[in-house]
């Protein structure tokens, strides 16, 4: 019976998660550290999806007419591939929480009357109207499992819809996470909010230096880095923690995520860092304080709103979706960083897929969390000889991801 809870708990939240995700047996300390991790993203994890869409789109280079298959995540990327007029979009996620964030954030761009109401109910914190809004103009065209879903009623009886009322960011695991080190850095002295009063990018490098690199010599943190279950609110499965503490000889992420915080606070202006701003601010910049992200911005609003429809979302694998694909019928794929949990065969049985729907010219990205592409050793010979691995543009582009969590940013082009 003991040995058969963990599993049945995360079973019970979410089937198609768990198939995904576990590994090892359920009382092994891999076992329950996977569980717990499951039972984490059973929920609604991430409200803003975190890669650089600029970086996807740079990599990519979508034009009208591709075929794109992506993970959903917090949905913000896919709108921005829309913009661009693709075919067809595809997204697939395994969290039923995030398919009806896809599904809402399409719908408001369908269905509300302007930009700037999509603005006022995707961006703006503290909008008492947006539950109005989503009554008149949204629910109605919404499918029934979606309008379920937000019209329903979350563990404190308020209806979901009302977190756009309040700020939507600030939820879900992630948001937790940040809540909860923007807590502990005020323990320490330092309050994160005071990041986005930096006018320049020397402030920013001082704050960085004087305030928050500090903080990961101080033995607290340094414990919890060395935590598995105290990451996974950042989205590091057991998978991903074990792969990045191998780089440190104290098996602690606190140099990992030093490095990462670093290039988030002082690689980049904070006017074009909303990243930064969701991570310091826990919102978005105001219009004199800087910019949206890509979807929000008014220049490619048209685009989205006139080609929703060509968006369909899945409650599904990537696997599983391209297994009912035909031949040469995909152009661009998007990964995130999913097969950083995959086993060896599962990695095979996805690129397996992966070659067989690729039409010529077809690009895949992914992010690993460490630096190196994980596919070599791992995924047949036969299959990634078919594919040409463009690393100079990885790494490029990696160095450019605004978000600054991964370690590496990868573009894998299908071979003539």
């Amino acid at each position: 019976m003991t040995e058969l809870a963990p599993d049945a708990g995360l079973r019970r939240k979410n089937p198609k998660l768990k198939s995904a995700l576990l590994q090892h047996k359920a009382l092994s300390l891999a076992g329950l550290s996977e569980r717990l991790f499951g039972l984490l993203f059973s929920g609604l994890v991430y409200p803003q999806i975190w890669e650089d869409p600029i970086v996807d789109m740079a990599a990519m280079q979508v034009r009208p007419g591709h075929r794109i298959v992506t993970i959903g995540s917090g949905g913000c990327n896919m709108l921005t591939y829309l913009s661009a007029a693709p075919a067809r979009i595809d997204v697939v996620d395994l969290n039923p929480h995030h398919i009806a964030l896809n599904r809402l954030k399409l719908a408001a761009f369908r269905h509300l009357p302007s930009h700037k109401d999509v603005v006022r109910f995707l961006a703006v914190d503290g909008t008492r109207s947006n539950s109005q809004a989503y009554d008149l103009f949204i629910a109605p065209k919404l499918d029934a499992a979606t309008r379920a879903y937000w019209s329903g009623r979350d563990l404190t009886g308020r209806r979901r819809i009302s977190v756009f009322e309040r700020n939507i960011y600030r939820t879900g695991l992630l948001g937790r996470f940040i809540a909860a080190s923007h807590v502990l850095a005020r323990l320490h002295g330092i309050n994160p909010v005071d990041f986005v009063q930096a006018r320049s990018m020397r402030e920013q490098r001082q704050f960085f230096d004087d305030k928050l690199a500090p903080l990961f010599d101080r033995p607290v943190i340094r414990w919890i880095t060395g935590r598995k279950s105290s990451l996974f609110g950042l989205g590091i499965p057991p998978q991903q923690f074990d792969e990045l503490a191998s780089l440190s000889s104290e098996k602690s992420l606190a140099a990992v995520l030093r490095q990462r915080l670093e290039k988030l606070t002082c690689h980049f202006p904070l006017r074009e860092n909303y990243f930064a701003w969701q991570a310091f601010a826990r919102r978005y910049p105001l219009p004199h304080e800087g910019e949206l992200p890509a979807y929000l911005q008014n220049s490619r609003y048209e685009a989205i709103r006139n080609h929703a429809e060509r968006v369909v979302v899945h409650h599904a694998s990537f696997t599983e979706l391209l297994a009912g694909k035909p031949a040469s019928s995909v152009d661009r794929y998007v990964l995130l960083d999913a097969q950083d949990w995959m086993t060896d065969r599962q990695l095979n049985d996805l690129w397996t897929e992966i070659t067989r729907t690729a039409d010529d010219g077809a690009v895949v990205i992914f992010r690993t969390a460490a630096e190196a592409s994980i596919l070599p050793g791992r995924v047949s010979g036969a299959l990634l000889d078919q594919w040409h691995y463009d690393a100079e543009a990885s790494a490029k582009l990696g160095a450019e991801d605004r978000s600054a969590i991964y370690g590496g940013f990868h573009i894998y082009r299908k071979k003539a």
